[in-house]
């Protein structure tokens, strides 16, 4: 959440960054309700002093035996209006506290500016689009023959867009994932194994909520209000909800695996067949709390070693900065690694990495305190490291042999007793 403070100094400029990210926010009545609130707070303080000063009269009047009849029914017509202002106050915060969880993070001043995602920047590229002797097959034409998946029964138990692996594709995905997590823990990152189903104020303060509430799947019965988490982001920063954090210990360095669902799924052509786009996903998922300080080095290094992950694979992919319009609701800044895939012929993602700033902290009231000094917003960074399925298709693709066997990279051989191919059968 931004703050109202930095919008009532500096509206116009404020208002424009954010238009750059979203061209319909307005913030006309968003001042226009705050400034109401301050209104209304001054005017309920003046009745409660005047209901105060007319109570301490009334005392005195009292212990001098005088009549106070006529005071006290002006201090009972005071307390009635000071409350009905009270309860108007509070409708009111609510609805300013709605829309201000509405609007999205700044960007950060040196991010391109553009709606277009077709002027993202590219960075760096890394690694060599493979050459192939013959036509490179995409991951569901592979699978006919690996049989690492079965989407067909996937269907049959949960419907389109759920995945189910099998066999050697189970092991496979295994082996990525620990992989994964291996290298983090190597890094300096605790590892979590956080809760699939969070509170609605968690889901809140990650920025998942109001904003994207039909986007999540959610348990809303008479026993439970709780939402799956699309990214382990939303939980592993849930962990320190309304706490104050001791500066000294920051960094705090996060690394979590989960399954991630997500409602934005499937319908989207023959290009997103399989893996591609599916409402289940795992991920291995990186979270780091700092100090202003931090952020940036930090940042830095959850970038790199989602790079060096990818890099460990031989896989291509490229590091691209994201304009403006095509940032998350959260992030002052997100750099996207894109993965080459073959039998798509074009790049995917399989990790974004992103700056929070203090957004997701105010959200969430997570501060931290260096001695005596005064708490301060915490910074927060996320990054995936990496989303496996997309990852499992670039393994797939770009490993592809003529007699539709892959060659398994190096670095996986050892979580795999050895198996060093994948053989159609």
């Amino acid at each position: 959440m931004l703050d109202m403070k930095l919008l009532r100094k500096d509206p116009v400029a404020i208002e424009t960054r954010l238009k750059t990210k979203d061209s319909s926010i307005d913030l006309t009545y968003i001042l226009a309700l705050d400034e109401e609130v301050r209104h209304l707070k001054t005017k309920a303080e003046e009745l409660k002093s005047r209901r105060n000063l007319l109570s301490k009269e009334i005392g005195e009047k009292k212990r001098a035996g005088a009549d106070t009849s006529i005071q006290m029914k002006d201090v009972g017509s005071l307390g009635d209006e000071a409350y009905a202002l009270d309860k108007e106050i509070a409708e009111k915060e609510k609805t300013l506290d709605d829309m201000l969880g509405r609007l999205p993070n700044l960007p950060s001043p040196e991010i391109k500016v553009s709606p277009n995602v077709e002027d993202n920047v590219v960075k760096r590229i890394s690694g060599e689009k493979p050459h192939f002797s013959f036509t490179p097959k995409n991951h569901v034409e592979l699978n006919e023959k690996l049989h690492l998946f079965d989407f067909k029964r996937a269907a049959k138990t949960s419907g389109s867009s759920w995945p189910a692996y099998c066999g050697n594709g189970a092991k496979l995905e295994w082996a990525l994932i620990n992989y994964m997590i291996d290298y983090h823990l190597e890094n300096g990152f605790k590892f979590w194994l956080p809760s699939l189903l969070v509170r609605p104020e968690i889901a809140y303060g990650a920025g998942q909520l109001p904003k994207f509430e039909k986007q999540l799947f959610k348990i809303h019965d008479d026993d439970y209000h709780l939402y799956l988490i699309p990214t382990a982001e939303m939980a592993l920063m849930g962990l320190h909800y309304d706490e104050i954090l001791d500066g000294a210990e920051l960094p705090l360095k996060y690394v979590s695996y989960t399954p991630c669902f997500r409602r934005e799924a499937g319908g989207l052509g023959a290009q997103e067949r399989g893996l591609i786009r599916m409402h289940q996903f795992n991920k291995v998922e990186m979270f780091a709390f700092t100090t202003h300080e931090q952020s940036e080095q930090i940042f830095q290094e959850m970038l790199s070693s989602a790079e060096a992950l990818i890099a460990g694979l031989g896989i291509h992919f490229r590091t691209m900065e994201l304009v403006t319009g095509d940032m998350s609701f959260a992030a002052a800044k997100t750099f996207d690694l894109e993965v080459w895939l073959p039998g798509q012929n074009r790049y995917y993602e399989v990790s974004s990495v992103s700056h929070c700033t203090d957004f997701q902290a105010r959200r969430s009231k997570t501060r931290y305190k260096i001695k005596e000094e005064k708490p301060e917003l915490c910074h927060t960074l996320n990054g995936s490291g990496l989303a496996t399925s997309r990852l499992m298709v670039a393994l797939l693709e770009n490993n592809q042999r003529e007699d539709g066997s892959v060659a398994i990279p190096l670095v996986l051989h050892k979580y795999l007793s050895g198996m060093k191919e994948l053989l159609p059968s």
